[in-house]
This record gives C-alpha cells, structure tokens and sequence, in this order.
C-alpha cells in the first residue's frame, strides 16, 4: 500500500481510519498478501533446502533472563552461514530468538517487533509480556501453512517482566502452542543437548554473570554433539550471541564481553573435556 503522491499527497484513508491497535490486523484487512503465511509458494520438484537457524537458549536469575544463540546457519548437510544472528530485541524489555527457516523467521521477527511498536504508539502503553508471548503465537499459528510445507519458524522468546519484577521465558510449537519455561529452556537442532547441559548446572540462585557462562556453556556442549551447531570460533574470532534483560532493560553483550566468557568456558573445558566434575556431584 502506497501513498498517493501524484495529487494531494495525503495516505490512503486506511491509514488515518482508527482501528485495531495490532498491526497484523491493519495488514490483513488491507494488504493481506503481505502477511507471511498468506503467501503461496511455487510448485517445487525434488528436495528443497532453504538455510535454518540452529540452537538458542534462554536461562533466568534472580532480576532477570539472558538469552543467547550460536551463529551458524545450516543447509541440509552444509554451513550456509557462520556468523548468523539469531537473537534480536523484541522492544525495551524482551527479545527473541530464532529457529527454523531463517528468512522466514528474520521476517517474522520483524514483523513482530513492528506490531509491539504499533500497540505502543496507538495505546499509548506497552502490552504486557505475557500479550507480547501471546502476539508471537498468533503469529507463528498464522505460519502454519508454511510450516506443514517444512518452512518452520520455532522462536524462544524471554523478557523481563516489570509487573512481576522477574525473567521469564516462553517457548512454542511449529502450530503456535506457548510455554512458559521455568528456570530454562531452549530449540532448534542442537536442544536437547544444551538443555541437558542447563539441567545439570542451573540454580535458582545463579548470578548474572553465572548465568551467562551458563548458556554459552550449552551452547558449547551442543555445538559438541550436533553438526548444525557451532560453537566458539576462535580462529575467525565468532562467539555467540548473548543478550541480558533486566528492570533495565534489553543489553546485548559486546563483541569482547562475548569473547571473554567463550574463552573462560573453552578454556575450562581444554582442563576438563568431559565437563565440570562438580556439576555431577
């Protein structure tokens, strides 16, 4: 939808008609064909093999959650990418993190952060973090159509959420179904092993900086075990991508915050190649 700027130079009425307040809705009365999930895909012969986002991880401490994604995009048995990024800000207080087919879910995360925008400046308010949780699913339901042709989006989406004063982390199927995780959660490829890694090391009472050593530790142990995974590059200096929300708000790690706790749990595991010992005590 365009603005016409050929005679008076004003919107289309669309745009100055009060309505809903999500941005998806204003989309699908008016431009529906934008909307990810109403696109149809052309006839294709043989295997498809589009690039996916791997592993994510999420973990909660006392005043807040981090989470945090390797970098490495995968093409069935090839590496389409190595320095992906797979965690983004969702608004102020929340971020998500992606899996799946990584054009689609870049999409999606943008459309999603665009309709926490859109409420914002219509209500004049932010949603609450369960509404943001419960906006993500309605979008990722409304990709179901592309999912059952195997162009999945699966996030992990976490925040701080200010009325309860506390991290908090939601999960969510291929249909849109959400979770909320307690203490710590993950998706993609290489989940089942970081999260195995995360139950044998997380504690309630897991400081900040616990508790990023904590989620680049599993995503080390599932780079260890799954291909479509990558863990710490040193040689081409890529680490993964960690972000912390507190009552302060969204902050993603610097290139040489990162760095430093891959390094600390490389090093740790050069001392130790089957993993702390005193996780199993």
């Amino acid at each position: 939808m365009e603005a016409n700027t050929r005679s008076t130079g004003r919107l289309p009425a669309a745009f100055l008609t009060p309505g809903s307040s999500s941005f998806m809705d204003f989309l699908s009365g008016h431009v529906p064909e934008m909307l990810p999930g109403n696109r149809s895909l052309p006839p294709v012969q043989g295997a498809f093999e589009a690039p996916h986002g791997t592993t994510i991880v999420a973990a909660t401490f006392p005043g807040g959650v981090v989470l945090a994604g390797d970098r490495r995009a995968t093409m069935g048995n090839m590496i389409a990418q190595r320095d992906m990024q797979k965690v983004f800000p969702a608004d102020e207080y929340s971020a998500v993190g992606i899996a799946g087919t990584a054009g689609l879910a870049i999409e999606m995360v943008k459309l999603f952060q665009l309709e926490l925008e859109h409420f914002e400046k219509v209500e004049g308010t932010t949603l609450s973090l369960e509404g943001k949780a419960n906006r993500l699913s309605t979008m990722i339901r409304g990709n179901l159509s592309m999912a059952m042709q195997g162009l999945a989006v699966v996030p992990l989406f976490a925040g701080f959420d200010v009325d309860r004063g506390k991290g908090r982390i939601f999960s969510y199927d291929v249909t849109g179904g959400r979770s909320e995780e307690q203490g710590y959660a993950s998706t993609g490829s290489g989940s089942l092993f970081a999260r195995g890694s995360m139950k044998k090391l997380y504690r309630d009472d897991l400081t900040e900086e616990q508790a990023l050593t904590l989620v680049v530790q599993a995503l080390y142990d599932a780079a260890d075990d799954d291909s479509a995974t990558g863990g710490p590059d040193l040689a081409r200096r890529l680490f993964p991508i960690v972000t912390v929300i507190t009552d302060e708000g969204f902050r993603k790690l610097t290139d040489t915050e990162s760095s430093e706790v891959a390094r600390s749990v490389v090093e740790h595991r050069l001392q130790e190649p089957d993993g702390p010992r005193a996780a199993l005590l």
